[in-house]
C-alpha cells in the first residue's frame, strides 16, 4: 500500500473515531459510574459495545491483524484521546493497547488465541506486572532491581514477589508478568484472577482516567504452565523495550488529543467571558497564553510524528522515545496549566474536563519514565557517543 493510501486510510478511521469520540463519548465525562479509579467496568463494556456498533473499536488493529502504522496510529489515537473517556471507549488505552502491540510482536500463535484476541475484541482487559514497591528495595524506573523471581518446577514456573503501580490489575483478565530466573528477566502470560495474585490495595492517585486504577499487588506461588511465557527466558528486559518504546509514544499521541480539547475549552471561556471591559482573550496575558499553547501543541505534534517516523523505519526507538516523552509531556503540561489559569477559578472546578487534565498529564510526566530518567538515559547515550567517536 502507498503512503498517499495509508495515509487516507488513517484519515478516515480518524474521523469516524473523533466522531464517535465527540458525540458519543463525551456526553458520558458526567456520568455516575466514573470514580477516583477510573470508569467501573459497567460502563467500560456500555462504551465499548456503543463503539463496536460504530465501527470503532480497536481502531488501529486492522481485521487482518495488522496494524496501522505508527503515523498512522498517531492520527487515530489522537482523537480517540479529546476526552478521558475516549480510549477506554475505542480500546486504544493503556495498557491495553501497549499489551496488544507486544503480543501481536512476541506471542506465538496459540498465545494469541488465547491472550490477544480478547484483548482485540475489546471482551477484556490486562494488566503489565514490572514495577514494585519502593520500600521492598524493587524496580520502578531501573528494572534492572527487580526482586519478583521465577523458578522451573516441573513444566511450570513459580512465581514470588511484590508489585506496585499496576495499572488496571483490578478487573483485568489476561496478566503479563516479569520476574527474573537465573537467565535473567522473563515475562508469562497469565489467566485473571488467580488466587495467587492479590490486590493489596488500589493506590489513591492524582489520576482517574484508567479503569481499576493503580494497584499494590502480592503473588505468591503463582504456578504458570511453561507454555504461557511469553518468548525466551532471559529475554524479559529485550521485550520489554519492544512494547516500551511504542507505548511511551501512545501515551504522547492520546494526551495530545485530550490536551488539544482542554485548549479549546479554554479558547472558548477567553473568547466568551468578559473583565475590565473587553474579552478575555484580547488581554495579552490571556491572549498570549492560548498563542503559547497553540506553539506547544504543534511543536509536540511535530515530534510525535517524527518518532513515529522513526519506530516506522524499523528501529527501537529507545533514544526517540526519551526525547519525544519528555518533549510532549513538558509541552503538555505547560499548556495543560495555561488552560487552568485561564480559566481561572472554573479552571480548578469540575465544571469541564480542564481540571483532570491537568492531573492527567502531571501523572504523565511520572509513568513510563519520569523525565529526569529519560534526560539521564539520553547523557549516557551522549557521552557514548563521544567517546565512541574519539576512539574512531
Amino acid at each position: 500500500m502507498t503512503i498517499i493510501a495509508r495515509e487516507g486510510r488513517a484519515v478516515a478511521i480518524a474521523a469516524k473515531v473523533e466522531a464517535f469520540v465527540r458525540d458519543i463519548v463525551i456526553p458520558y465525562e458526567r456520568d455516575s459510574r466514573l470514580g477516583p479509579h477510573g470508569p467501573s467496568e459497567d460502563l467500560v463494556g456500555e462504551l465499548r459495545e456503543k463503539a463496536r456498533v460504530a465501527g470503532v473499536l480497536t481502531p488501529h488493529i486492522l481485521d487482518d491483524g495488522d496494524h496501522l502504522t505508527q503515523r498512522e496510529t498517531a492520527m487515530v489515537l489522537k482523537p480517540s484521546g479529546l476526552s478521558p473517556l475516549g480510549p477506554v471507549a475505542v480500546n486504544t488505552a493503556a495498557p491495553d493497547e501497549g499489551n496488544m502491540y507486544l503480543l501481536g510482536k512476541v506471542a506465538t500463535a496459540g498465545q494469541k488465541r488465547r491472550f490477544l484476541d480478547p484483548l482485540v475484541r475489546g471482551e477484556a482487559r490486562s494488566a503489565f506486572f514490572m514495577t514494585e514497591p519502593a520500600a521492598d528495595g524493587g524496580a520502578g524506573s531501573d528494572p534492572s532491581m527487580m526482586q519478583t523471581t521465577c523458578v522451573l518446577d516441573g513444566n511450570h514456573w513459580r512465581i514470588n514477589g511484590r508489585k506496585a503501580f499496576i495499572t488496571g490489575a483490578q478487573g483485568a483478565r489476561v496478566g503479563i508478568v516479569m520476574a527474573k530466573s537465573d537467565d535473567g528477566a522473563c515475562l508469562f502470560l497469565v489467566d485473571l484472577p488467580d488466587p495467587a495474585i492479590r490486590i493489596e490495595r488500589v493506590l489513591d492517585t492524582i489520576d482517574s482516567s484508567m479503569p481499576g486504577g493503580h494497584a499494590v499487588v502480592a503473588i505468591d506461588n503463582l504456578r504458570v504452565p511453561a507454555d504461557q511465557m511469553l518468548g525466551q527466558s532471559g529475554e524479559g528486559f529485550k521485550y520489554a523495550q519492544i512494547r516500551l518504546s511504542p507505548a511511551r509514544l501512545s501515551h504522547c499521541m492520546r494526551w495530545h488529543g485530550g490536551v488539544s480539547r482542554a485548549q479549546e475549552i479554554a479558547t472558548t471561556y477567553a473568547c466568551k467571558r468578559t473583565g475590565f471591559g473587553k474579552l478575555l482573550i484580547d488581554h495579552e496575558g490571556v491572549g498570549f497564553m492560548l498563542a503559547e499553547n497553540l506553539i506547544d501543541l504543534k511543536q509536540a505534534e511535530l515530534m510525535i510524528d517524527w518518532c513515529a517516523d522513526v519506530l516506522d523505519g524499523g528501529s527501537l526507538g529507545t533514544a526517540e522515545s526519551s526525547m519525544t516523552k519528555v518533549a510532549v509531556s513538558e509541552a503538555l503540561m505547560r499548556v495543560a496549566d495555561r488552560c487552568v489559569q485561564v480559566m481561572g477559578g472554573t479552571g480548578v472546578s469540575g465544571d469541564t474536563i480542564v481540571e483532570q487534565m491537568f492531573r492527567e498529564i502531571r501523572a504523565f510526566r511520572i509513568y513510563d519514565g519520569p523525565t529526569e530518567v529519560h534526560k539521564w538515559s539520553l547523557a549516557k547515550k551522549i557521552k557514548r557517543d563521544h567517546l565512541t567517536a574519539r576512539a574512531a
